[in-house]
């Protein structure tokens, strides 16, 4: 929220209370407590009437510092809050406080935070413990807050209820809006140079800087402000993060309403941050997954190809059959067949879509358990169904929800309802124990049927404005973490059924912590250059949001894609974390941008597919890395390269994993692309012959079945033999250890997975000495294998070898 007019005004009835001086320091334990006063206190009278900031520092795990600000202490306790260390118990912190006449301290290992206690000089400075002089971001005067600010400056958070836009704040109860709004606000500095990424899932530019961001979750597709997946955290390029532990909307003014300072402001009595410490940005996501969450680990068999039978087209078990038969001809194997909406069934005699009704449509699926079985036995697929949390009243489930009071309900007690998606929709209140069970029952009859995971559609339209929540949580707090519950109950009971490690969803809205529920998709982009390139962002900043894995509609959603982009979409999607082919009114296989004459989209997409099942041991490796830390698979540039300052705006490339650079086309192949390689040598992916030296900038033509695909060096890539058909092959059949470019006494490793949930086995190591790499089994065991020396030296030659008990060598 903005509450100034320029540089020396505030908006008109806004009045803020800034804090100003400390009256009161204890140090203990556990941390700092402070009551700070927003006004001088040159005596005892000054002390009458506030308002008082009561602030209190503390560290949750070590070189995590907690700050919280407060106003009235007499809140009700919440009902829903992000849950903090879901997964990874915290780091003993080792708090360590101190006091002297002007300041006072907290240390958390590797992060402390100094408090001046100057009359009149309050403020908090973030600095490295072993370097207190180095001032990570700070809180500087005026810098914390409670503000009232009148009603009619309010943001558009509440316009999925219907209301106008002055009518839109953070009012819990529904009732008449007061004449002002209790915000409260605390400003983290900006340096020169300094910049932000994160965020959530945003579209616009990776780097945040000068962007007003409302976490608060819309549908409003990939070409808007709006968000699917908003996430209270943000990473800066100087070695820190800051999370903010609040499920309800935080506004975010990054360089926008005051150019040197984060302004983060919420609607209530209370807020509470929580700064990072890296130092290195990949430092920064290992602390914040462990606070959050760690990315869960999907099933090896997601990393292939996924079809969708698409939005708005029609189709029938001839019409899937065909579909995989024609992909299987053109070797373009599918692992995972989607049916979206319609696999449900039509309610003729209101001509509405039973949405949702989980139940196979008798007339296009009228033996769904066999089909299912047939399928999977002919084509090797896994199931996905389409599904959401919203039950049109035109669905024979509707009258089994009122009659169980599953829905949320309105504050007199009817059922919440709108006609936006559905006639009539109501949303399931999974705060109901009972309503979870009912839907949860549902989805269970489907994996009874032979699915195998769920596309968990919608869950951002969701209303706090006249709500009431079963377990009587606050309605403005659930808006955004409703969708916390819905994919959590889902992805639960998908693991009750399937068991550790092999739940997956495709998921379009999320929370902070939703990283814990994978997959993620980017939502509705249309079919142009443009979006190609705004998915691309928005799985940038997800992953710099703590999320493992990201995906997008190949080919976009809305609209029909031209030839060219659809063939470029195709290669950037295979090479991203995960891949599905997905479209609104038209089918996205392959042969409808094919001609008589010509196969190359068939064929572009086979070689693409092809190399991705062949990368699957380092992919996954990728996978288990990012479950394990939090690094995601599909990762921003400047992750690996963070003191490279050119990577810090790149934003229309990405590295997947630690070793390969991927630099998608987003031009016709006449035309030329550009893409920025980091200083060392890197060797294409396709073309062994093919060394480029950086730092550079590389401009070229690319062919349409072709894709900038780069090895750094000092890299030990595990790949297998062409034709593979599937991502979940023995790893003891043909892989292959490729090493790029190893410098004299460098030493490399790599992890071989076991194919099923995160077993390792084996790691694999090259090392060079003398002028002979040699590279061999260090753990596990590993049969039928061969490495091969890539570009090495000063010319660029391929040499392979099969591994014998002691490995493979080799003399340069």
């Amino acid at each position: 929220m903005k509450f100034t007019d320029g540089l020396w005004l505030l908006k008109d009835g806004a009045k803020p209370a800034f804090g100003f001086t400390v009256t009161d320091v204890k140090t203990h334990d556990n941390g700092i407590d402070l009551q700070v006063a927003t006004k001088p206190i040159r005596h005892r009278g000054d002390t009458l009437g506030g308002p008082l900031l009561f602030v209190n520092l503390t560290s949750p795990s070590e070189g995590i510092i907690g700050l919280k600000v407060k106003h009235f202490g007499g809140l009700a306790p919440q009902k829903h809050d992000f849950e903090l260390f879901p997964d990874v118990p915290p780091t003993p912190p080792n708090i360590q406080t101190s006091k002297n006449p002007t300041a006072a301290t907290l240390a958390s290992g590797p992060l402390s935070a100094v408090v001046s206690t100057v009359p009149g000089q309050y403020g908090i400075d973030f600095v490295p413990t072993a370097d207190p002089k180095d001032v990570l971001t700070f809180a500087g005067p005026k810098s914390q807050a409670v503000v009232n600010l009148p009603s009619k400056w309010a943001t558009m958070s509440a316009s999925n209820a219907g209301v106008m836009a002055t009518d839109v704040s953070a009012n819990p109860s529904g009732a008449s809006l007061p004449a002002f709004l209790r915000y409260i606000l605390v400003e983290l500095n900006l340096a020169g140079g300094e910049q932000i990424y994160g965020a959530g899932e945003g579209f616009g530019g990776v780097v945040k800087n000068g962007q007003t961001i409302s976490v608060w979750n819309r549908d409003g597709g990939t070409s808007s402000e709006q968000q699917y997946k908003s996430v209270p955290f943000y990473l800066s390029s100087r070695g820190y993060g800051v999370f903010v532990n609040h499920p309800g909307e935080v506004e975010l003014e990054i360089g926008s309403e005051k150019m040197s300072r984060v302004g983060i402001s919420v609607v209530g009595e209370e807020l509470e941050v929580f700064v990072i410490y890296g130092p290195t940005p990949k430092e920064v996501l290992r602390r914040y997954t462990q606070l959050t969450g760690r990315p869960g680990l999907p099933p090896l068999w997601t990393f292939g190809l996924w079809l969708s039978t698409s939005f708005l087209t029609d189709y029938d078990e001839k019409t899937v059959s065909s579909f995989l038969q024609g992909m299987r001809d053109r070797k373009c194997d599918v692992r995972v067949m989607h049916f979206d909406c319609f696999w449900m069934k039509q309610c003729v005699i209101i001509a509405l879509y039973e949405w949702c009704n989980f139940t196979f449509d008798p007339d296009m699926f009228p033996n769904p358990a066999e089909y299912l079985r047939s399928i999977k036995e002919k084509f090797g697929v896994k199931v996905c169904v389409w599904i959401n949390s919203y039950i049109s009243q035109g669905s024979s489930l509707f009258k089994e929800g009122l009659e169980g009071g599953y829905f949320i309900k309105r504050t007199n007690g009817d059922v919440w309802q709108w006609d936006l998606w559905q006639p009539g929709l109501a949303i399931v209140d999974f705060t109901n124990p009972a309503a979870c069970k009912w839907y949860g029952d549902k989805l269970r009859a489907l994996l009874d049927l032979g699915v195998d995971c769920f596309k968990t559609d919608f869950g951002e339209r969701i209303p706090h404005a006249d709500v009431k929540y079963f377990d009587g949580a606050d309605p403005y707090k659930m808006h955004n973490y409703y969708t916390q519950l819905y994919n959590k109950l889902v992805y639960n009971i998908l693991q009750e059924r399937f068991g550790e490690h092999e739940a997956v969803l495709f998921a379009r809205s999320a929370t902070a912590g939703g990283q814990r529920f994978p997959v993620h998709w980017g939502g509705d982009c249309e079919s142009t250059w443009e979006a190609m390139s705004e998915t691309l962002r928005g799985n940038l900043s997800l992953t710099l949001s703590g999320f493992g894995f990201a995906s997008h509609d190949i080919g976009g959603f809305e609209g029909h894609p031209p030839r060219e982009i659809y063939m470029r979409w195709c290669a950037y999607g295979a090479f991203s974390s995960h891949t599905r082919l997905h479209g609104s009114s038209s089918y996205r296989v392959p042969w409808n941008y094919d001609t008589e004459n010509d196969a190359s989209a068939s064929k572009a997409l086979a070689k693409f597919i092809d190399a991705k099942h062949r990368l699957s041991p380092y992919i996954y490796a990728a996978a288990i890395e990012a479950h394990e830390t939090g690094i995601p698979v599909q990762r921003h540039t400047m992750l690996e390269f963070p003191t490279d300052r050119t990577t810090l705006h790149l934003d229309q490339q990405f590295m997947l994993g630690q070793s390969l650079l991927v630099a998608p086309v987003f031009t016709t192949d006449d035309r030329n692309t550009e893409y920025y390689v980091p200083s060392g040598k890197w060797t294409s992916f396709w073309d062994s012959a093919k060394v480029i030296q950086g730092p550079s900038w590389v401009k070229e033509k690319v062919a349409y079945d072709d894709l900038p695909v780069l090895a750094k060096d000092n890299s030990l890539l595990l790949v297998g033999k062409s034709g593979l058909g599937k991502p979940d092959w023995d790893y003891n059949d043909g892989l292959e250890a490729r090493v790029y470019e190893l410098s004299e006494g460098a030493c490399v490793e790599a992890v071989v997975p076991g194919g099923k949930s995160n077993e390792k086995a084996a790691k694999l190591r090259a090392e060079r000495k003398d002028g002979k790499v040699t590279v061999k089994v260090v753990e596990g065991s590993l049969k039928g294998w061969s490495a091969t020396l890539v570009a090495q030296g000063s010319s660029s030659h391929l040499s392979t070898v099969p591994a014998g008990d002691d490995g493979a060598s080799f003399t340069l």
